[in-house]
């Protein structure tokens, strides 16, 4: 009777090892393949993401599909514009940018007077915030010189994408840096799980400092 309590006792430890594995590998699964964690640092897409944001991005919906039976069965979807996705930035691939997609492969792109043409044509933006709005003059306002007003024509090459903020006239964005290569691309950024304020205050102000609007945000 003792030996089959001391089997049964491993029998269940041995389960609860088993669990606790599996557990630990699909975290794993989900947070390398799945989804990540990104917290916004500036405010570079105000004021649709502020700094203090953090998001859950898809990662997997941008994955690249070996097999044309890969792309019939795994929901796989292609780059659009409006999306706004998490990649590697370009000149420094260790760090992670978040930006939205304008222009897609093979289109002309030209910024006139702030307003940005796709193909010649306007393009309607109303999620765009400006420091300094097209035709209006101000202190420290962009001149015509800048690329903030005027860029391009360029256009966008094969397998890449040209990347803006929302915050037109305070984003590094393609403007400065180029265009993005589509393997630098992480994945597409889905909700606002959780949003901090004002972060200096410690722990007091803790509770406070939680933006409890914009928890569960979707972002589009």
């Amino acid at each position: 009777m003792a030996h089959s309590t001391a089997e049964y006792r491993k029998s269940t430890a041995r389960e609860y090892l088993e669990s606790i594995c599996v557990a630990v590998i699909l975290a794993l699964f989900v947070r390398t393949f799945v989804v990540q964690a990104f917290k916004i640092p500036t405010g570079s897409m105000e004021p649709n993401l502020l700094i203090g944001d953090h998001l859950l991005v898809n990662k997997f919906n941008f994955a690249p599909a070996l097999t044309r039976a890969e792309q019939m069965v795994l929901p796989i979807d292609p780059i659009r514009r409006g999306d706004i996705i998490v990649f590697k930035y370009p000149e420094e691939p260790e760090r992670d940018f978040i930006k939205r997609t304008i222009g897609l492969p093979g289109e002309k792109l030209e910024l006139k007077n702030k307003r940005v043409y796709i193909n010649d044509k306007m393009l309607d933006e109303p999620y765009v915030h400006y420091l300094f709005p097209p035709g209006e003059e101000g202190q420290d306002a962009p001149s015509d010189f800048d690329v903030r007003v005027t860029y391009g024509p360029v256009t966008v090459p094969a397998n890449h994408y040209f990347m803006m903020g929302d915050n037109r006239d305070n984003s590094q964005d393609s403007r400065y840096w180029g265009f993005l290569p589509r393997e630098y691309v992480k994945g597409k950024a889905l909700f606002v799980y959780f949003s901090f304020g004002d972060e200096q205050g410690g722990l007091s102000n803790l509770f406070t400092s939680i933006r409890w609007n914009r928890i569960f945000h979707q972002i589009h």
